[in-house]
């Protein structure tokens, strides 16, 4: 049985918005369900998830506008996992095709307070602690992946949060994939030219607040000598103390660029006429921030 809720539609069961609308195959039960927050209202963009006993995932997917959700499953017992920013996330079991479970049912998702931001101040970034990773396509599906060794930064938070800043300076010729031959050749002026411009820059000054935990840090990426906008979508960890005591805050950020923005053009055509590399690159940032008197 689920925790907090109340019903859950399951196989044998139907109500008179759907049965007229869906046909469900045999031995095919329907899992539906809204879910709400303490207030009643409707938690849209919820992320759930339906597994098996033995964690395979059955389906997927997120609450529509009403926040609501519907599956038709086989017959048998599940979990559902529901998450969304800004609420503890709801874990439970259900027996679909069990006639005594009753109709269509409703989870409540208790807020949760979000982490304490940072104090104002001048803040540095720990490389020792932090990353720079990204991720590119190969031959249309492989995944190939990276990161950048050095780098250095600092954050100026403001007494308003949303009037801080950043500055991230990276080093374009500490590339590293893994493989030298394939290193060497980002380096070179097919892609990064490192020795013309030696330097990756992101510099912002505008932190806008999404909900709860998840900020979007809106700024300008200096990549191969071309600026443009860039956000990246950060969802902040909180606060925390080093071993000797110094305050640090922690965030993880995510970005995705396409090359030809910043004049990375170099293309391989395979056979079938498959790009060698893809247009788009995912970044992911893991950062530590220490506070300086």
């Amino acid at each position: 049985m689920f925790g907090r809720r109340r019903g859950m539609e399951t196989a044998g069961s139907s109500s008179p918005h759907t049965s007229a609308t869906l046909t469900l195959p045999p031995q095919a039960g329907l899992l539906s369900c809204r879910v709400l927050d303490t207030v009643h209202q409707p938690v849209r963009q919820a992320a759930f998830e339906v597994t098996d006993p033995i964690g395979r995932r059955i389906v997927s997917g997120e609450t529509d506008p009403y926040g609501g959700f519907t599956a038709a499953v086989p017959e048998g017992e599940y979990r559902l996992s529901v998450t969304a920013e800004g609420y503890a996330p709801f874990h439970g079991a259900t027996l679909v095709g069990d006639p005594a479970q009753p109709g269509t049912g409703e989870i409540v998702l208790d807020a949760v307070e979000p982490p304490l931001l940072p104090q104002p101040g001048h803040w540095e970034l720990d490389p020792s602690h932090s990353s720079i990773a990204f991720t590119a396509r190969h031959i249309g599906f492989a995944r190939i992946g990276g990161r950048f060794n050095t780098f250095a930064g600092g954050v100026r938070i403001a007494e308003r949060m949303e009037d801080s800043s950043m500055h991230v300076i990276i080093d374009a010729a500490s590339i590293d994939t893994g493989v030298r031959l394939r290193d060497d050749h980002l380096r070179s002026g097919d892609f990064l030219d490192a020795a013309r411009y030696p330097t990756v820059e992101f510099y912002s000054d505008r932190f806008i607040h999404r909900s709860g935990s998840r900020w979007a840090v809106a700024g300008a990426l200096t990549l191969h000598g071309v600026s443009r906008s860039v956000t990246l979508d950060t969802q902040y960890l909180g606060l925390g103390t080093g071993l000797e005591g110094e305050p640090r805050a922690a965030c993880r950020a995510t970005a995705e660029l396409h090359r030809e923005d910043f004049s990375l053009t170099w293309q391989s055509v395979l056979a079938h006429g498959i790009a060698a590399i893809g247009s788009g690159v995912e970044v992911a940032l893991d950062v530590q921030i220490v506070h300086k008197a």
